[in-house]
């Protein structure tokens, strides 16, 4: 993972996530090791949720100390708590690769996003499999890699987009409308690190042509879901979801229309969210500190 180290006796804003047991004591140890540090807490949550048995907090402290000391007194106090923890740079962009297919909707999003808005992403690369956004790539001067993407050809498919993985460094890889399954094998290599945004509201309508299954149910609301990526298809844990109302009177085609801003707005955020380290796993679901 690409990493940031501040300056000695440089005071930089650091971000902390960590998940552990509940028990008493968490947040006083971790509050008073950050004093200890010179660090002043600037925004604190936490959540202890009772169906898992676990206790989840994300702390944004300014300090002065190098990471390597930071790092070091956090290593110290996480066996006391059966703690799993991060620390990172607080607002540092998280190097991503993004995989599309034909539908330009979600990649021009995050690209403008990143450009415009300050979403907190350098987006290294665009994967397709197919060449129809590659002028929108060359547009906002993103590499574009086409790999193709057959029944014969989708092994060494997947090895092409885990080299490109390590070659690019890469911390993130978001599927914007990325019209392939990954294999089990490539979901449990990138696991915790792939985002997808499924246009439809998990969980129902999986799978393919969600919007024509929802309109032959005669649905009120369409909507889409940001989740990670897993083997089980459609089941990853949910970080983002978003309605759109409709009626009797929109066909299919005005579903996908309307569905198309709902699924970029409920990645931009998932994106956001995964990127500011506000998003800790807690079995097959998610604690969302926004």
């Amino acid at each position: 993972m690409t990493t940031s180290t501040p300056a000695p006796g440089t005071a930089t804003s650091w971000v902390l996530s960590l998940s552990c047991p509940d028990q008493p004591g968490i947040v006083a140890a971790v509050a008073g090791l950050l004093a200890e540090h010179g660090g002043n807490i600037t925004e604190s949550q936490q959540f202890g949720d009772p169906l898992s048995g676990l206790f989840f907090m994300r702390v944004e402290v300014t300090a002065d100390r190098t990471r390597e000391e930071l790092e070091a007194a956090l290593a110290d106090l996480a066996p006391r708590f059966s703690m799993d923890w991060s620390l990172d740079v607080a607002g540092r962009k998280v190097r991503t690769l993004l995989l599309g297919s034909t539908a330009a909707h979600c990649v021009n999003d995050l690209a403008f996003r990143q450009r415009s808005e300050g979403l907190p992403i350098d987006i290294v690369g665009l994967v397709s499999n197919h060449t129809a956004l590659a002028d929108l790539a060359a547009f906002y001067d993103i590499p574009f890699h086409h790999v193709p993407v057959t029944k014969d050809t989708k092994a060494a498919a997947e090895a092409r987009l885990l080299e490109l993985v390590e070659e690019l460094d890469v911390e993130l890889v978001v599927l914007a409308r990325y019209m392939q399954i990954l294999s089990d094998d490539l979901c449990r290599a990138l696991a915790g690190r792939v985002i997808n945004i499924h246009h439809s509201f998990l969980p129902s309508f999986k799978g393919a042509r969600p919007y024509a299954q929802a309109h032959d149910r005669g649905v009120k609301l369409i909507g889409a879901t940001a989740h990670y990526v897993t083997g089980d298809l459609d089941e990853g844990p949910i970080i983002e979801q978003d309605v759109e109302r409709v009626d009797h009177t929109r066909g299919v085609a005005d579903l996908v229309a309307l569905g198309q801003d709902v699924e970029r707005r409920a990645l931009a955020r998932a994106v956001r969210w995964h990127a500011e380290h506000r998003v800790l796993l807690d079995g097959h679901r998610t604690i969302v500190f926004r």
